[in-house]
């Protein structure tokens, strides 16, 4: 009796076959990717650095107002004046503030915004690089 699960004319070779995918081209792509992303490293390493500049010079800043305005209220002798000037530092000191945070702000959105747009493009060259080679295997 015949062997009833033999398949008559079975090529593994023809039922496995592996699409021949262009290596050069994956390779080409992977490089491309890894380029974007130290692209993208470098652009928030700047962020980070100007960032920090900022945050440096705002603390000079605020240092150097705290101490005038502790010796401009040394120098009076009011009470009334005192509470004026104190006041008007604190008010100062507000809006100071509020302009460096919102400095800070549009150096981290900046930075953000300039990084995710590195990396958007080259996710999408990547999708076309794929179904092209894709394509043609």
């Amino acid at each position: 009796m015949p062997n009833s699960t033999a398949t008559p004319n079975f090529d593994p070779a023809v039922a496995f076959a592996m699409p021949k995918i262009d290596v050069n081209a994956l390779m080409a792509a992977q490089r491309r990717n890894v380029e974007a992303l130290t692209t993208a490293n470098q652009i928030a390493a700047d962020g980070v650095k100007t960032f920090a500049a900022l945050q440096s010079d705002i603390l000079r800043r605020t240092m150097d107002g705290y101490a005038a305005a502790v010796t401009g209220m040394m120098a009076v002798s009011d009470p009334k004046t005192g509470a004026v000037k104190q006041a008007a530092f604190a008010k100062d000191s507000f809006e100071k503030s509020v302009c460096d945070v919102r400095e800070l702000a549009a150096i981290a959105t900046a930075t953000q915004t300039e990084t995710l747009d590195v990396i958007n493009k080259r996710v999408v060259e990547g999708i076309d690089e794929f179904q092209a080679i894709a394509t043609k295997a």
